[in-house]
């Protein structure tokens, strides 16, 4: 059974109302910085969602893993290592 991570759809209906609205800002021609402005919010509360998510996991997940084998260990580890460089 995997953790649920309902808790953030409000934070995620936020970015997504937050691309809406540079959506709109672009087919409007608005000033560029505004825009870029409204790009970092929407990235950043998108960040802190893949934080919490991210420290989910380890709590749950990967302590669940930490009672099992070493191998398990190894792979959940691994998972989150490779996830991590993938988005460098």
């Amino acid at each position: 059974m995997h953790p649920s991570h309902k808790e953030h759809l409000g934070k995620l209906n936020r970015v997504s109302g937050q691309v809406e609205a540079v959506k709109r800002m672009i087919d409007e021609e608005k000033y560029c910085v505004d825009i870029m402005t409204q790009i970092r919010a929407a990235r950043s509360a998108l960040k802190a969602v893949e934080l919490s998510v991210l420290e989910t996991h380890m709590k749950s997940c990967l302590n669940k893993a930490s009672r099992c084998d070493t191998s398990e260990q190894s792979d959940k580890i691994e998972e989150i290592l490779t996830l991590l460089k993938k988005y460098e």
